[in-house]
């Protein structure tokens, strides 16, 4: 059973938007730092944009002013909101849940969905 269920990926234009969600259970939700991570073909996966239980948000320097990670405390998911897309944010799109409690830690990802940004 899958902890992380994406949506929201797609093909748009550049200087389109898009936005992704992510959806988990109330427990892993609540203590988790959860963000968004992408992989381009050749390149190493990397840190697009994370939200801290508490509440604080840090991007990658590429997507600052441009994305935006929320949360949606009712939903048990986050979203991310990509804005003023370029060719460069083409990648697939990776969840991920950093989960901790006093008993464990365990990390959590999704299944990837596919953003793809044309001139």
């Amino acid at each position: 059973q899958a902890q992380l269920v994406e949506h929201g990926g797609g093909l748009v234009q550049a200087g389109g938007s898009l936005r992704l969600s992510c959806a988990t259970s109330r427990n892993i939700f609540l203590d988790s730092d959860m963000g968004w991570y992408r992989q381009s073909p050749g390149r190493q996966r990397e840190l697009v944009a994370k939200i801290t239980s508490g509440g604080i948000e840090n991007y990658a320097d590429s997507v600052k002013g441009r994305f935006t990670i929320s949360p949606d405390n009712p939903g048990n998911r986050i979203f991310l909101k990509m804005d003023s897309l370029k060719p460069e944010d083409t990648a697939v799109y990776y969840c991920n849940a950093d989960y901790s409690t006093s008993e464990t830690r365990r990390e959590y990802w999704g299944q990837g969905t596919q953003v793809t940004v044309t001139d």
